[in-house]
């Protein structure tokens, strides 16, 4: 093995690694603006949800916080279901005449478990 190689393999190991798992709500709560319009994936249960037409929002657990999603692709995950979210960090969001400190913009969402 070239010693390039050998060098740049754990590397490129730790990188992919890094893209694969889901961040922890409670690390993007206790620093929101180093999540600030990066994108994220999330995985918990649904708290609360609500939608009208095109738009909504749910709020997701995952055990170390909890977290509103804003949703403009129409149908939101109900109460109690789990799912992996993928979106953008967002603050001071607006959202049916409610302001929120720190959400996820969804990009897309995916049930889990069925």
């Amino acid at each position: 093995m070239s010693r390039t190689v050998r060098y740049l393999a754990p590397f490129a190991i730790a990188l992919i690694m890094t893209g694969c798992g889901y961040t922890k709500i409670g690390r993007i709560q206790a620093d929101p603006y180093h999540y600030r319009n990066r994108t994220v994936r999330v995985e918990g249960n649904v708290t609360k949800s609500a939608g009208a037409l095109f738009v909504g929002g749910y709020q997701i657990d995952d055990g170390t916080g909890r977290i509103y999603v804003i949703s403009d692709r129409g149908g939101v995950p109900r109460s109690g279901a789990r799912v992996a979210v993928t979106g953008s960090v967002v603050n001071g969001v607006q959202l049916m005449g409610r302001s929120f400190g720190t959400a996820i913009r969804e990009h897309n969402h995916r049930l889990k478990g069925y």
